[in-house]
């Protein structure tokens, strides 16, 4: 189970993420209580443990930005959490290691994800980092074979349910963790983490090609 804390504003927490098992850390370029330049992320990239997801979260951002921001500082990953189109998001895909597209629980959209030739799929609530639980049956719109990273609502509390209901690939996690927005709190994020885990199915390590562990070395 891939489990990523969005959110990080600082190397202090993006470091207490990792210390309790986090396996990628999320930084929010777009309008945001928890907005972080990339002058600010870069030097909290160049201390990090190289395996950990290093991902830059943006909304509705020129794709040349995007691209040039995720390279530029060395990020492993872009999650698109706007309305992007289709092409825009082709177009980040074609240049950044991995794409995350995000889809708002309800969307009709969704059902063309595949469309969208991003490597991995996140259904979030329909207000973005509201912290609010959406339909856990919402997921079955998205397409048969997608690596599903199912944000919105989670903490150490409901994680194991959503897991159980939803069956995605990862979690992914921001307000569920935080002391204050932006902050996070070493206690929650060791009960997420571990609460994750052991919800994991049993066969998880040996599941089919869209919901099996993902190669990031590959994808490089």
């Amino acid at each position: 189970m891939f489990v990523k804390v969005c959110g990080t504003t600082s190397e202090e927490d993006a470091l207490l993420a990792v210390a309790m098992g986090a396996d990628g850390v999320g930084f929010i370029f777009a309008p945001s209580p928890r907005q972080v330049s990339a002058n600010v992320v870069r030097q909290i990239v160049d201390r990090l443990p190289p395996e950990v997801v290093t991902v830059g979260v943006f909304r509705d951002e020129a794709p040349e930005q995007v691209v040039k921001i995720v390279n530029g500082i060395g990020l492993k990953a872009a999650q698109l959490h706007g309305r992007e189109t289709p092409a825009q998001v082709r177009y980040v895909a074609e240049r950044v290691p991995v794409v995350i597209n995000a889809f708002p629980a309800g969307s009709s959209a969704i059902s063309k994800a595949k469309e969208y030739g991003a490597q991995i799929v996140m259904l979030d609530a329909p207000s973005p980092g509201s912290g609010r639980v959406f339909d856990w049956t919402l997921v079955d719109g998205v397409p048969p074979g997608s690596r599903l990273l199912l944000a919105g609502g989670l903490t150490p509390d409901n994680v194991a349910d959503a897991i159980h209901q939803a069956r995605p690939w990862g979690v992914d996690v921001c307000t569920g963790v935080e002391s204050a927005p932006g902050r996070k709190d070493a206690v929650k994020l060791q009960r997420f983490v571990a609460a994750a885990r052991a919800a994991a199915p049993a066969a998880y390590e040996g599941a089919a090609d869209g919901d099996g562990p993902f190669d990031w070395e590959e994808a490089d």
